[in-house]
């Protein structure tokens, strides 16, 4: 029986290999020329420097020292220029208008009493006025000796022994005051005594003036209209002087922040004119004015290597203020600048 003869000669399988690798050829020529093709016709992207939006934020803080009592705004409430933020109590500067009221009635009563030239009268309310405020001076004395003693021991703050320290001084030179007072009553009541007790009275009143100022700020308004951006304590803790109660974001002087290399510097110059884009917005474009541009230093300078051929590069603030109020525009949306 013959059997069926399946070999392949030579010529043949050297003819097979020559058209594999001709089709190879031909399809990585194919690949090549659609490469060079699309590289040629690629549009180049455009230069695109994004930034964010930034705003102006003002801090709310006062001369009185106290506890927050009430907050009539709190995060993200919309407020007025005048409207009351916050209410803060200090039970001392209450305490000290309280004193300085009824000094002033004193000065007031001693003045009525020169003028009406009753030599018993003035005697014996100048000896009351002087014996009260020596009774003052004792006490405060005592008080700031007490505090110096903690406060060289460690126990006690610098600013209670200097707090205590000018209430004593302030008691002995009211002593001082009074005692002058005193003798010049027993001396009579010339013209000399009748200015000086109407100088007490200015200066009781100048007193008494000095602690409202203070306690004006018990009540904290905003300074601008805007919205509040943050608050800082908590109703019940103590805040100190000038300490921020919270801040309120301004609602005019949205703008635009950008961190570039200097080689952009050449089309973004002052006053110039950029269109932006908030992607936030629905990708809405709107057009800017540069105001602001500068150097943000050595440490954000951008450090070539040298062998490359290439040099270092500044990074530089650059600052733009929409040419138009933008609805809806806040601070930290993205911002694309397209060159």
């Amino acid at each position: 029986m013959a059997t069926e003869n399946t070999n392949i000669t030579p010529a043949q399988q050297q003819k097979a290999e020559r058209s594999l690798m001709l089709s190879v050829l031909v399809i990585i020529a194919a690949v090549a020329a659609l490469a060079i093709v699309g590289f040629c016709f690629m549009n180049k992207p455009a230069d695109l420097v994004e930034g964010q939006v930034e705003g102006t934020t003002v801090r709310i803080s006062g001369k009185l020292p106290g506890r927050v009592v009430e907050f009539f705004a709190h995060e993200g409430d919309t407020v007025h220029a005048g409207d009351t933020l916050v209410r803060i109590h200090s039970a001392l500067f209450e305490a000290q208008l309280t004193q300085a009221l009824a000094m002033q009635d004193v000065a007031r009563q001693q003045n009525r009493k020169v003028d009406s030239g009753t030599r018993k009268q003035i005697k014996q309310s100048a000896y009351d006025l002087w014996q009260q405020a020596k009774a003052a001076a004792t006490i405060t004395k005592k008080t700031y000796d007490r505090l110096e003693r903690l406060y060289s021991e460690g126990v006690m703050s610098e600013q209670k022994r200097d707090e205590a320290k000018a209430a004593y001084d302030a008691a002995v030179a009211a002593e001082h005051a009074a005692k002058s007072q005193y003798d010049l009553a027993v001396s009579g009541a010339q013209s000399e005594d009748k200015a000086s007790a109407a100088a007490m009275v200015e200066a009781a009143t100048g007193g008494v003036d000095q602690v409202k100022a203070v306690l004006d700020d018990a009540f904290l308004t905003s300074p601008c209209d805007g919205i509040v951006d943050q608050v800082y304590p908590e109703v019940g803790e103590l805040v100190s002087l000038g300490a921020p109660i919270m801040s309120v974001l301004k609602n005019d002087n949205r703008h635009a922040v950008f961190n570039v290399r200097e080689e952009l510097l050449n089309d973004l110059t002052m006053g110039k004119r950029i269109r932006l884009m908030i992607p936030a917005l629905d990708k809405k474009e709107i057009e800017a004015e540069i105001y602001y541009i500068r150097d943000l230093g050595s440490y954000a300078t951008w450090h070539a290597t040298k062998s490359t051929g290439t040099w270092d590069s500044r990074t530089f603030e650059v600052k733009a203020r929409p040419v138009e109020k933008v609805s809806g525009l806040r601070p930290g949306m993205t911002v694309i600048y397209t060159k």
